[in-house]
């Protein structure tokens, strides 16, 4: 290997410490989820913990199991991940690009910024009642509340990272006769591409907020009306179970998102 690739003994030494390394972490990862589930399990079949209340992972195998056999399982899932995935690409393509204005005037953004912290502060949840009245009980409504939950956070984290790029490269490509849209293709976005990359794992986890929010306050399918309806009905293996299928698609989507990182940032 040293005779093919030309890499020094240190070198492979630190190649092989750096594989062992994603190896532990990876297997440390698995253990913990084993081991949570394993006394979860083990709890609530010796009643230490009220199964009735925190449910197992048998139940909510047994659930999912359920949801299967009467075909309502993929229909709950692919509403809310519809959804989510809307709301998610609406809010990052709007966010970039409106990130992409307030970095190209001064003016503008000093006039806007304000507005977009006051909105930041604002609590969504509050907003339902007027989202149905202003756009109705379909899945419109959480698509929307999904943007809104999303967005601000987009604009501010790239707005962050365009004004975070060396001023004296931009000042350099200024003198060399540069305008804002060259200086933003050629330098800002190639070197805000990790914030982009932070922005959409933020994303990920504020797309899944705001469809589940959306879906407490108006909704006929999905996974957030199952949690809603298994706590009004005290079938909490449902909820549990809802829950738990969350989590699966989020940490799903956020895997997707660091796989695109590792491919993406490589370009830049």
């Amino acid at each position: 290997m040293k005779n093919t690739m030309n890499f020094s003994d240190e070198h492979i030494a630190y190649l092989k410490k750096l594989k062992r390394k994603k190896i532990i972490i990876f297997t440390a990862r698995w253990v913990i989820l084993a081991v949570i589930l394993g006394l979860w399990e083990l709890l609530t079949f010796y009643n230490v913990m009220d199964p009735f209340i925190t449910s197992s992972p048998s139940r909510v195998i047994r659930t999912i199991g359920s949801l299967y056999e009467s075909g309502e399982l993929f229909t709950h899932v692919g509403i809310t991940l519809g959804e989510t995935l809307a709301g998610f690409f609406i809010a990052v393509v709007a966010g970039y690009s409106i990130a992409v204005i307030l970095w190209s005037s001064e003016t503008v953004r000093a006039v806007i910024e304000p507005y977009i912290v006051v909105l930041n502060s604002l609590p969504k949840i509050a907003l339902g009642p007027l989202i149905i009245i202003w756009i109705g009980t379909d899945c419109t409504a959480i698509i929307f509340m999904t943007v809104i939950v999303a967005i601000i956070l987009c604009i501010m984290n790239m707005l962050a990272g365009f004004l975070a790029v060396d001023p004296t490269k931009l000042t350099l490509m200024k003198a060399m006769g540069a305008n804002r849209r060259m200086m933003l293709k050629k330098l800002v976005i190639p070197a805000s591409m990790p914030s982009f990359m932070n922005t959409l794992k933020v994303a990920v986890g504020l797309a899944w907020i705001g469809s589940i929010m959306g879906e407490y306050i108006v909704s006929r399918a999905g996974l957030g009306y199952l949690i809603v309806y298994g706590g009004q009905i005290f079938k909490l293996d449902l909820v549990m179970t809802a829950t738990f299928i969350l989590c699966v698609l989020a940490g799903c989507m956020y895997g997707v998102v660091a796989l695109i990182e590792k491919i993406v940032v490589k370009q830049f």
